[in-house]
């Protein structure tokens, strides 16, 4: 795989158009005979139903099947799980058998640390199966985790309050969403919630001005080669600090948290209390388990980013990103059929079916019934080129020192020219 942390849309659009191909795997692999016990442990990052439901049951099945397997299976907070808990746990030694993965930078770095099991040939037909949609999640040409879900970054909205605000069709442009923002303000709702307490969903406005203004030529060499000397670096920076000048977010907005509670920026979307959120496919889930009755809202709806106008990108770029579990490289055989069971066709099925993201496989693009992971499925697939989530792409040791800095602009304390002194202050001590 070129160590590019982006890649052409043609290898991700596999995701939800080719036809059903392999049989599906079933639970326990070819070790459904095991002579002793063995103890698998599995972190995932669902902490609410329906995802953590059917993680659960996932586990018990494979129990089921495998006498003498147990499957300790948990859902940790995103963010802990990301910055805390998956490092800490890889560099003490005790680290699960069976963790998220994200692709790009941080799978690189995992790979070369010596955390991760190769999975090239021991999971070689359900990596086959997968189809191209697998290739973030590779090195040298080597798989090291699988992905089961993958989609597009977009603005979830809600369909009622846009009427309510007059607003007759979703903005395409920048200037645009910019009118929607007034019209939203005046029936006294916050038009945007971005939960800059985490950092990350903030990063996320940058991330998407730079695809909107760097050339896909930049974006291909600068971030494997950590060169931010083209000017399109500073004025993604410049067109956030221009949108943030419109005061489009949710009041209190720097200390709000992404997806925890009430008063995270998905329950402001869940409650009606804002009417705009941009955030990844697994949006449509985690909105929902923070509504009254616990389900995804009718009103929920979700249209592309707008493009910028004026700016030097592809039009046609689209960000996007995914989810994926790899094996730890002193983890039990047992534990890379619970990988191949996760992945089988029949889980990633019943993982459409909950809403919860876009599923990989190639077989079950049908069972999408939520309309807006449709239309990012669909977006993806139209999309010219696919960028990963610019931390991701740039690997963990880039993600804080950048989403601080973003924030900083956020909060009117820092520059679009400190952004980029960050990433390349980042980049020199690697």
């Amino acid at each position: 795989m070129n160590r590019s942390r982006t890649t052409r849309v043609a290898a991700i659009a596999a995701v939800s158009t080719l036809a059903l191909g392999l049989a599906a795997c079933t639970p326990g692999g070819d070790n459904g005979d095991n002579d002793g016990d063995v103890t698998i442990t599995w972190w995932h990052n669902a902490t609410s139903d329906p995802l953590q439901g059917l993680w659960e049951d996932v586990a018990a099945e494979f129990e089921e099947a495998n006498p003498g397997v147990t499957v300790e299976v948990t859902g940790y907070q995103n963010e802990d799980l990301q910055r805390t808990l998956i490092p800490n746990a890889l560099q003490s030694g005790d680290a699960p058998d069976v963790f998220m993965v994200w692709p790009g930078g941080e799978v690189r770095a995992q790979a070369e640390a010596g955390h991760l099991k190769d999975l090239t040939e021991v999971a070689a037909d359900t990596i086959e199966e997968m189809g191209a949609a697998v290739s973030p999640w590779q090195l040298d040409g080597k798989q090291y985790a699988i992905p089961y879900a993958f989609g597009a970054a977009g603005i979830w909205y809600n369909t009622e309050l846009f009427d309510k605000a007059g607003i007759e069709a979703t903005p395409e442009t920048l200037s645009e969403l910019a009118d929607a923002v007034t019209a939203l303000k005046a029936i006294d709702v916050a038009p945007i919630a971005v939960g800059a307490g985490d950092l990350w969903p903030a990063g996320h406005w940058w991330y998407q001005f730079a695809v909107s203004s760097c050339p896909t030529d930049v974006l291909e060499t600068a971030i494997p080669e950590f060169d931010f000397s083209d000017p399109c670096w500073v004025e993604a920076g410049e067109q956030l600090e221009e949108f943030i000048a419109t005061d489009p977010f949710n009041e209190g907005f720097l200390a709000t948290p992404g997806q925890t509670g009430a008063d995270s920026s998905n329950g402001l979307i869940a409650n009606g209390q804002a009417a705009m959120e941009f955030m990844g496919p697994w949006n449509s889930g985690t909105i929902g388990a923070l509504t009254e009755d616990g389900e995804v809202p009718e009103w929920l709806g979700w249209f592309p980013f707008p493009t910028v106008d004026g700016a030097g990108g592809d039009a046609g770029s689209i960000m996007g990103g995914g989810d994926g579990f790899g094996v730890h490289v002193d983890a039990p055989d047992e534990a890379v059929d619970l990988l191949k069971y996760i992945m089988s066709e029949d889980v990633q099925r019943r993982f459409a079916e909950t809403g919860a993201g876009v599923p990989t496989h190639p077989g079950v693009a049908d069972a999408l019934t939520d309309p807006n992971l449709i239309a990012s499925a669909a977006a993806l697939g139209e999309a010219s080129y696919v960028q990963l989530w610019i931390d991701s792409a740039l690997g963990p040791a880039f993600g804080n020192p950048l989403n601080q800095a973003i924030v900083n602009i956020f909060a009117g304390s820092g520059t679009p020219q400190d952004v980029v002194a960050a990433l390349e202050q980042t980049a020199a001590a690697q």
